[in-house]
């Protein structure tokens, strides 16, 4: 690259290290994650449960109930209901 490239190879190399480092916390972050599951698994939680909780706290109220009534009009049309214990 010229001279006048040089400004863009250092920006494109800025780029790359930054997206290298956080890729690198990204997996500190995810194995961190994993040790959290693997403590609650060793104190006796479901961890299967544990990942529905989290994935129910990112969801708004809403479309919480909006799949829970789906869901639940599938379990009707395939004689399901009756096994599930009712709130």
């Amino acid at each position: 690259m010229s001279d006048v490239d040089g400004v863009a190879q250092d920006q494109l190399r800025s780029f790359v290290e930054r997206i290298e480092r956080l890729e690198e916390e990204k997996k500190t972050i995810a194995d961190d994650i994993k040790d959290v599951y693997a403590e609650a698994k060793g104190n006796g939680f479901d961890t299967k449960v544990l990942r529905r909780v989290i994935s129910l706290r990112k969801q708004d109220q809403n479309e919480r109930q909006e799949q829970e009534a789906i869901l639940d009009l599938y379990l009707q049309a395939l004689g399901m209901m009756a096994d599930l214990p009712r709130d």
